[in-house]
């Protein structure tokens, strides 16, 4: 019988990712040697430091993905840049700390694409994270996951840790969060969808429809996610992301939601409310140099899935 040699610890365990990587781990990408634990909200408030410690201590993790984050879609930012500054800030510190403290080998952290300058030039890459203030909609949140990657420069420098962090572009998948107000714009038009089929009324999408972006599969990253935590030994973060050939705009994202859902009705897009980012195309060669045949989900069965679960999940799914 092989011995478990690798305990990880997976922080935001049930949100989005966390819930892709246990798929991934269950259909057969773990290892015999490989131990996974994960947890949420309920085991612990990580933004309290004796709860965090206490959390490592029961568990004594040797590696951990850390998702765990305060997260919300383009109006919840606006609305609360000074909240999930701090609230993120304190997570991200006691995370890091007491795996420091605890002697863990690894930390694999989760950043996210809009940390880049909002003044740069595309496509972006991981040389220019500190290149200039991020986007004014989200900055609070996104200084603070900026800042894990200065604590992982930090923790390597003074204490030899392999602390690194990963950049995915649009995430989305079965168990997103799927709230109309507060979710990311995916998640957000597939319910939107739902209702409007539901009703017989036309699909309104905020914005222009116009703004471009590179989504990925909650389930193809959880695959990268196994293999960052196994393989990937730099300190500075990798973008984890379809090509730059794959970016499409919100309508082609809406369109494609509308022909999966079986939606024939009209689509309006309300111009009074705002576009966020115009792009934010990054890079993936940094990962094309590692993993030169990784083959990512093509992003109409992708939703074609997640609508899938949606429909079949919509009593929790819609919370």
């Amino acid at each position: 019988m092989t011995e478990v040699t690798k305990r990880i610890l997976v922080t935001g365990g049930t949100g989005l990712v966390g819930r892709a990587i246990e798929k991934v781990v269950a259909d057969g990408e773990g290892r015999p040697d490989e131990e996974w634990i994960f947890v949420s909200s309920r085991d612990a408030d990580l933004t309290s430091s004796s709860e965090t410690k206490a959390l490592f201590e029961r568990h004594k993790p040797t590696h951990v993905i850390h998702l765990a984050a305060m997260v919300g879609g383009l109006f919840k930012n606006i609305r609360s840049n000074l909240d999930f500054w701090r609230t993120n800030i304190h997570i991200n510190d006691n995370v890091l700390h007491s795996a420091h403290e605890s002697g863990v080998q690894k930390v694999v952290s989760c950043l996210s694409t809009c940390i880049f300058p909002d003044k740069t030039t595309y496509p972006i890459d991981e040389t220019m994270i500190h290149n200039g203030p991020p986007h004014s909609s989200n900055f609070g949140y996104s200084y603070a996951k900026r800042m894990i990657d200065v604590q992982n420069r930090g923790y390597s420098e003074q204490h030899g840790r392999r602390f690194t962090a990963v950049i995915p572009t649009n995430v989305f998948g079965p168990h997103d969060n799927f709230n109309i107000e507060d979710g990311h714009v995916l998640p957000g038009l597939i319910h939107k969808v739902y209702l409007a089929k539901q009703s017989g009324s036309a699909l309104t999408v905020w914005g222009t429809g116009k703004p471009r972006r590179q989504f990925i599969y909650s389930l193809d990253l959880a695959r990268l996610f196994l293999w960052v935590l196994r393989e990937y030994d730099e300190v500075e973060p990798i973008i984890l992301s379809v090509g730059e050939e794959d970016e499409v705009s919100i309508r082609e994202a809406a369109e494609a939601i509308a022909e999966a859902m079986d939606f024939s009705g009209e689509l309006v897009f309300d111009t009074t409310k705002s576009d966020g980012q115009f792009k934010k195309t990054a890079s993936n060669a940094k990962l094309r140099q590692y993993l030169p045949e990784f083959q990512f989900t093509p992003f109409r069965k992708a939703v074609k899935e997640t609508c899938a679960w949606f429909n079949a999940n919509y009593a929790n799914a819609r919370k």
